[in-house]
C-alpha cells in the first residue's frame, strides 16, 4: 500500500506498469508485423530456397494502369479480406506476361490474388479492370463475389512453388 506523500514507491509503481505496457506493445507488434507488409518484385527470392511463390500472370490485356499482386494465409479468417494480406507486390503494367515473387514466412498453405487496376485509380471498375486468383476459378458475370479460400489454396513448403494465374475481364 502507497502511503501519502510517498513519491518513491509511487514512482515505482508508475515505472513498473510503463514496462508492462512497452512489453506489451513490444509482444503485438510482431503480430502485427506479419500483415500488410508492401514490397518490391524481387525476383531473386525466388532463385534461391525459398519458401516463396513464383507467380505468372496471363492475359494482362493493356500495359496501362498497375497490377497488384497479393499473398495471403489460405483461412477464412484472412482470405481477401481488408488488410489481411501478408505481402503486396505493385507494378506498372505490361500488356501479355508477368511474374511476380511472393514470399511467404514459413510453411502452410497461402492463397494469391492479382488484380490490373487499368485506369490506376485504386478502385475496381468492373467493366474495365481484371482480376484472378490461385488455381484460377471460374469467373462470371452472376459469380463476381470472392472465390472461397479452399479453391484459391495451396501448399507451399521450404521450396519455391510455381503457379500462373490467368486474369479476367468482364
Amino acid at each position: 500500500m502507497v502511503k501519502p506523500g510517498n513519491t518513491n514507491c509511487a514512482k515505482a509503481i508508475g515505472w513498473a506498469l510503463n514496462g508492462l505496457a512497452l512489453a506489451g506493445l513490444l509482444m503485438a507488434a510482431p503480430l502485427q508485423a506479419q500483415y500488410k507488409q508492401k514490397i518490391t518484385n524481387d525476383m531473386s527470392r525466388c532463385r534461391g530456397d525459398g519458401p516463396a511463390v513464383s507467380v505468372r500472370v496471363t492475359g494482362i490485356k493493356s500495359g496501362t494502369g498497375i497490377v497488384r499482386a497479393q499473398i495471403y494465409r489460405a483461412t477464412k479468417q484472412d482470405w481477401l479480406e481488408s488488410g489481411r494480406w501478408l505481402y503486396r507486390i505493385e507494378q506498372p503494367a505490361k500488356a501479355g506476361t508477368m511474374t511476380f515473387c511472393l514470399p511467404v514466412p514459413g510453411p502452410g498453405n497461402y492463397a494469391v490474388a492479382i488484380r490490373h487496376d487499368v485506369n490506376g485509380n485504386d478502385k475496381t471498375d468492373l467493366t474495365q479492370d481484371g482480376g484472378g486468383a490461385s488455381n484460377n476459378p471460374a469467373y462470371t458475370l452472376f459469380n463476381l463475389g470472392k472465390p472461397s479460400y479452399t479453391k484459391t489454396s495451396f501448399p507451399v513448403g521450404k521450396e519455391v512453388k510455381s503457379i500462373t494465374i490467368n486474369l479476367h475481364y468482364m
